[in-house]
Parts: structure tokens; C-alpha cells; sequence
């Protein structure tokens, strides 16, 4: 019998429960037992992503810096169209990467699709917007506060981009960060452009995303563990590293 509006279903609660509790023992053990495959699988996730970061941020974080402190006819555009595409739908990204690196794509030749590079293309055009989209916002605000002192000094445009991102690189860090973490649990576009490949292209969101199709919830449910560990983990370190600096320990 089906429960009434406004009943909880005892029965199906305590499946999830189960479900959940069977996924964390999972995770412990995976994670004990140094599973192959998900160490694999982890390691590949962490290759794609921090990857992607690192290029997206080189991108990123200048030209957001750059929209700061520069002044031209359509910088407002520029600006909108840089905070619009914050919202690029994933699967969109992947379907244009994947018709570009497609045999009969323009880039066709160079073989990359269903290979890492592939995905770290596909993650670097999702996350290059927010990263100088939170840059710029930082930046902005800092340029307020050094904008009359570069100028008196008669500094240059990049003069001025590299001490503000320098002044202002715990803010950036969080930028980066942020473009991390979407990166990190990003699957629609790397499962178009990477295939979840055994062995090859499959990271922790693919996997999870395959392993609850096939109906393995304690599995999908301990990688899901893994991958937030791993986030956590990231963002910690993150945090000890700015932390470090503002105590002036390096």
C-alpha cells in the first residue's frame, strides 16, 4: 500500500539507510584495501582536473584581472558576456568539443577524442569563465584601493595586472578553488568527450555515474564518498597554504 500525502514510506527510508550505510562501508573499505581501480580512477580525476585548473587559471585569472583596471568601448559587453558563460550548459561544452575533435571535425586529425586531453579541453572552456569572473569581482575591488598609487607611478598595464595579482592572491586562490571544485565534480561533458573508457578515460564522476546505472548504489555511493573526501581534502590543503602565508611563514 502506498503511503499517504505527507507520510514518509518507514520502509523505503530504511532501504536508503541501508543503501547510504552499505556505500560509506564501502568507501572504508576501497579506501583501507588501496583498491587498484580506485586508486586509478582517483589519480586520472585528479590528472584531468588539476590539469584543467592550472591552464584555465593561467587564462583566467589575468584576463579577469586585465577587466579590472582596463577601460575600453565594450568593456560592459565583455564583462556580461564573461559572467553569461559562467552558466555554459556541460553537455553543450562536450557536444561542440566533441564535433570539433570528431573524424570529420576541423580538428579532427590530431586524434585527441575520447583521451584525457579531450576532457581537460572540455573542463578548461567550462571553468576558464568562472575562474575570471570571480577574478575580476576581486580585482575590481582591490583596483579601487591601489588605483591612484599606479597610476602616480606611471606603471603599465601588466605592471599593474602583476602587483594586483600578486597583492591580491588569496583571492585569487579562492578562484581557483572554485574552478576546482567544479571541475572536480564535473560528468556530462568529459563522459561525451572521454567515452569512460576502462582503464583510460574513466574518472570518479563517470564511474559513479556508471555504476548507479548499473544499479550498484553501495559501490556509486563509496566512490561519491571518495570524490567529496577527495574535495574536501583539496580545499583544506587550500586553506593551510593561505593560512600559512598570512602568518608570513613563507
Amino acid at each position: 500500500m502506498s503511503p499517504k500525502p505527507g507520510q514518509v514510506d518507514r520502509a523505503g527510508l530504511v532501504h536508503a539507510m541501508s543503501d547510504i550505510f552499505e556505500g560509506l562501508k564501502a568507501a572504508f573499505w576501497l579506501l583501507v584495501a588501496l583498491d587498484r581501480d580506485l586508486v586509478e580512477i582517483t589519480l586520472r580525476s585528479l590528472q584531468v582536473s588539476l590539469s584543467a585548473l592550472v591552464i584555465a587559471s593561467a587564462i583566467g585569472l589575468p584576463f579577469g584581472t586585465w577587466l579590472a583596471i582596463r577601460r575600453f568601448r565594450h568593456r560592459r559587453t565583455a564583462i556580461a558576456v564573461m559572467n553569461a558563460l559562467m552558466g555554459l550548459p556541460p553537455v553543450v561544452v562536450g557536444l561542440v568539443v566533441y564535433m570539433l575533435f570528431s573524424r570529420t571535425g576541423p580538428f579532427g586529425v590530431f586524434g585527441l577524442l575520447f583521451t584525457p586531453a579531450a576532457m581537460i579541453i572540455a573542463q578548461v572552456i567550462i571553468i576558464t569563465p568562472l575562474i575570471a569572473s570571480i577574478a575580476h569581482q576581486s580585482m575590481r575591488e582591490l583596483w579601487a584601493d591601489y588605483h591612484d598609487l599606479l597610476i602616480s607611478l606611471n606603471t603599465g598595464h601588466w605592471q599593474r595586472i602583476r602587483t594586483l595579482m600578486w597583492d591580491g592572491r588569496r583571492a585569487l586562490l579562492t578562484a581557483s578553488l572554485a574552478g576546482f571544485g567544479r571541475a572536480i565534480g564535473e560528468v556530462g561533458a568529459i563522459m561525451i568527450v572521454g567515452g569512460n573508457i576502462d582503464h583510460a578515460t574513466r574518472v570518479l564522476t563517470t564511474a559513479i555515474a556508471l555504476e548507479t546505472g548499473k544499479g550498484d548504489f553501495a559501490l556509486a555511493l563509496g566512490l561519491g564518498c571518495v570524490l567529496i573526501g577527495l574535495a574536501i581534502v583539496v580545499n583544506l590543503a587550500i586553506h593551510r597554504l593561505s593560512r600559512t602565508e598570512r602568518d608570513g611563514r613563507w
